[in-house]
């Protein structure tokens, strides 16, 4: 299982952002690279509470699903919606700016949510709910891994 606390899958994932560039093209979905980019950041930075991003009350279905999503061999599905703070095709996300910038942001939230000793309490993921400290390592190798999928990368 892959995970961004092992420090080859963290610098593999890292690498590989490195080969996007601006104009990219994408194999499916509708966001651009420069999108894909700042929808990582804004995961990554608001699981550690950087960013607002509220999470659904009441029960939700989503949080059956996540022995699937962390822990299946099969790459997650193309088309599941996120939420409205991540959402760059609905302009409720944080656009992107410049794009070395962006990634430079991007770069730096991976850093810190993998750092030890670490500085933040994660907050639960808005569909999975509360995860442990080894799932979120798997979620976010695995929520990287599958955008930069997208791109070809």
């Amino acid at each position: 299982m892959h995970t961004l606390r092992d420090s080859e899958d963290r610098s593999e994932i890292l690498a590989r952002l490195q080969r996007i560039r601006p104009d990219t093209p994408r194999r499916w979905g509708r966001m651009s690279a420069p999108q894909m980019i700042c929808h990582l950041r804004d995961a990554f930075l608001g699981v550690m509470g950087d960013l607002p991003m509220a999470v659904p009350p009441g029960f939700s279905w989503w949080r059956l699903t996540k022995p699937f999503a962390l822990h299946s061999p099969f790459p997650w599905p193309h088309g599941v919606p996120t939420r409205p703070e991540l959402d760059q095709l609905a302009g409720t996300a944080r656009p992107p700016a410049e794009f070395t910038a962006d990634v430079r942001t991007l770069v730096a939230a991976i850093e810190k949510f993998t750092a030890q000793p670490r500085a933040f309490a994660f907050r639960p993921h808005p569909l999975f709910g509360a995860l442990s400290e080894k799932e979120w390592m798997i979620w976010g190798w695995r929520h990287a891994d599958h955008h930069l999928r997208q791109f070809g990368a």
